[in-house]
């Protein structure tokens, strides 16, 4: 199986890619979850949510997207075909039009896990970024800690794919052992994009990051109910959405609610991004350059 990645086409199993493990088997073992997120960067979860919550949300979204033109108007919203435009939409924000998509990222199923996978009540961030991504499209490599590092770093981002997702609609991709690279960590890891105004993206080559630093890329196929979650220091990306069907996706945000909160992204208007839309703003070729990483 070819995976579309950046420009590259990549073998599933090759010396570039792989496959995500999983951790169904310890999914209510706190501390082996723990050890596992310390091991691998991540935890990726068959069945994490429930499986008609997330049919039930993305129906929802599916009928939004389709009342906006995003979806070919001729068809059922149902099959979530992209539109002539083959325009991809960000939905972040509070989403309060949107309960069902709200029920499932804040349910009780969810937060007990990460109250238990912390060891404390969990928080989880108000703003949500929800993606719904058409053909061509995909994430460039980065660290989630640029984008919201102005609280506690033991923040963990859940990637849940709003339906059905094989490889080839765009799936989240993890860099094998990025989590643990100290040089990165210390200079990249410290930005931050409004403060700095400075691009987010550490890289669009997937490629390039594995030349430089080693590690494999991994991913899979996910069903409806499946979901992954890592650390702010994890690398990760997405394959490229080769389909004629929109890719619906969300990242949510979860902590311990007694520790330091990034404030742009809580309330009920978070303020979100403070500079990211002025010029001028540094390039990662720059910024790289200045750290030793170019």
């Amino acid at each position: 199986m070819k995976v579309s990645m950046g420009v590259h086409q990549l073998k599933m199993e090759g010396p570039y890619l792989t496959a995500l493990r999983e951790s169904n088997d310890i999914r209510e073992d706190a501390a082996a979850l723990q050890a596992r997120m310390e091991e691998d960067g991540y935890i990726f979860i068959r069945g994490f949510h429930d499986r008609n919550q997330v049919q039930q949300a993305r129906s929802e979204i599916l009928n939004q997207l389709h009342q906006s033109g995003r979806l070919a108007p001729d068809a059922d919203p149902e099959a979530g075909l992209v539109g002539p435009d083959n325009k991809s939409a960000f939905l972040g924000g509070t989403n309060t039009d949107k309960p069902a998509f709200l029920e499932l990222v804040n349910s009780p199923r969810v937060m007990n896990f990460f109250t238990n996978y912390l060891g404390g009540a969990a928080a989880t961030y108000d703003y949500k970024w929800l993606r719904a991504i058409a053909t061509g499209g995909s994430t460039d490599a980065h660290y989630d800690i640029v984008y919201m590092g102005r609280g506690t770093p033991n923040l963990y981002t859940l990637w849940t794919p709003v339906g059905d997702t094989p490889i080839e609609m765009g799936t989240l991709a993890i860099l094998l052992g990025s989590h643990r690279w100290e040089h990165v960590r210390s200079t990249y890891g410290q930005m931050d994009v409004d403060r700095d105004r400075t691009e987010g993206s550490f890289s669009r080559d997937p490629l390039e990051l594995i030349e430089k630093y080693g590690g494999r890329w991994a991913t899979s196929d996910f069903e409806a109910g499946d979901a992954i979650f890592f650390g702010m220091f994890t690398m990760h990306s997405s394959t490229v959405n080769v389909t004629n069907r929109i890719r619906i996706s969300c990242d949510t945000r979860y902590q311990l609610a007694s520790e330091p909160v990034d404030g742009r992204w809580i309330g009920k208007k978070p303020r979100a991004h403070e500079t990211a839309l002025e010029a001028p703003l540094k390039t990662m070729a720059e910024a790289k350059k200045e750290w030793g990483l170019a």
